[in-house]
């Protein structure tokens, strides 16, 4: 499980460090691509296959699904963290999640979310979070 919130800034190269606790669960190989809210996600290799499982058993018939396997997969690549404990994030992929420098990592149970620091200080407006836990408890989730 991901948990965690860290700062970085990436390099003019795009190359991000990636934090040790995450690299410990994420091993030196993993998969990177588009996610959802302007961010990236970022799974295990074996979270990846359990993704691509579950969407190989979804039918081609729906538009909606054919639409969103195409962002996900897309852009999806394999990264390799390199001896200083960086990744490359491919020009597309920044692009896509607006980093150009300063950077939130965040661990969000099966993945890990990079954000740029912009996008996620915008996006942690969290004054509604009790209409929401209400919403979420109907959904049957409970904390």
């Amino acid at each position: 499980m991901f948990s965690g919130e860290y700062n970085h800034t990436i390099d003019a190269k795009g190359r991000l460090i990636v934090p040790s606790k995450f690299r410990e669960q994420l091993g030196n190989e993993f998969m990177i691509t588009k996610g959802l809210d302007g961010c990236l996600f970022v799974y295990s290799n074996e979270e990846w296959e359990n993704i691509e499982k579950s969407f190989r058993e979804k039918p081609l018939t729906s538009k909606d699904a054919r639409k969103f396997m195409r962002f996900f997969f897309a852009g999806a690549c394999s990264c390799e963290v390199d001896k200083q404990g960086r990744i490359l994030i491919p020009n597309n992929l920044r692009e896509y999640a607006g980093i150009d420098k300063d950077v939130v990592s965040v661990g969000v149970l099966s993945r890990v979310e990079i954000w740029s620091k912009e996008k996620w200080l915008d996006s942690s407006d969290y004054d509604d979070m009790d209409e929401i836990a209400e919403h979420m408890a109907e959904l049957g989730f409970g904390i």
